[in-house]
C-alpha cells in the first residue's frame, strides 16, 4: 500500500511539475519547437534541468538497484542503437511536433477533462495496442522462421 501512495503522491508531483513548467500548454510546446519562427526557448530550461537531474538519478538508480522502498528499478537493457529505435524517435518527435503533446503532458490534459489530451491520449493508446500486436506477429514469424530452420538441419 505504501507503494502505491508513494506512486500516486509522485505522479501528482510529475503533473504538478508539468503544469508549473507550461509542458501542459500545446501553444508554448509548439512555440518551443519553432526555432525559425516565434520561438520560445523558456521549455529549454525545463528541459536541462530534467536531463541534468537524469542524468544523476539514472547513475544513482543503476548503482543501487532498487528504490528506497527496495522495489526493482527496470531499467533499459539494450543500449543499441538501431532502425526501430530511430524510426520510433522520429515518430515521437513527429507527434509532438504536430500536436504539441508528449504522453505526459497528455495524461495531465486527459485527466483535467481537456478534448485534446483525451484525443491524444487514446490515439496513444491505440498507437500501443497496434505496436504490440505488430511485435507480437513479429516474433511469431521469428519463432516459426527458427523451427523451419531447425527442421531443416535434422533432416
Amino acid at each position: 500500500m505504501l507503494i502505491i501512495l508513494v506512486a500516486l503522491f509522485s505522479g501528482l508531483v510529475f503533473g504538478l511539475g508539468l503544469i508549473l513548467s507550461g509542458m501542459t500548454d500545446p501553444a508554448k510546446v509548439l512555440s518551443f519547437l519553432d526555432v525559425t519562427g516565434s520561438w520560445d526557448p523558456s521549455l529549454m530550461f525545463v528541459m536541462l534541468g530534467a536531463i541534468s537531474i537524469g542524468f544523476f538519478a539514472f547513475r544513482i538508480a543503476k548503482q543501487r538497484g532498487r528504490t528506497l522502498l527496495s522495489t526493482p528499478i527496470p531499467l533499459p537493457g539494450s543500449r543499441t542503437i538501431d532502425l526501430r529505435l530511430i524510426l520510433g524517435s522520429l515518430l515521437f518527435g513527429v507527434g509532438w511536433g504536430l500536436a504539441g503533446i508528449c504522453p505526459g503532458p497528455g495524461l495531465v490534459l486527459a485527466a483535467s477533462g481537456e478534448v485534446g489530451g483525451v484525443i491524444f491520449v487514446v490515439a496513444m493508446l491505440l498507437g500501443m495496442f497496434i505496436f504490440d500486436w505488430l511485435e507480437k506477429r513479429r516474433q511469431a514469424e521469428l519463432n516459426l522462421h527458427h523451427r523451419q530452420q531447425e527442421n531443416i538441419e535434422r533432416k
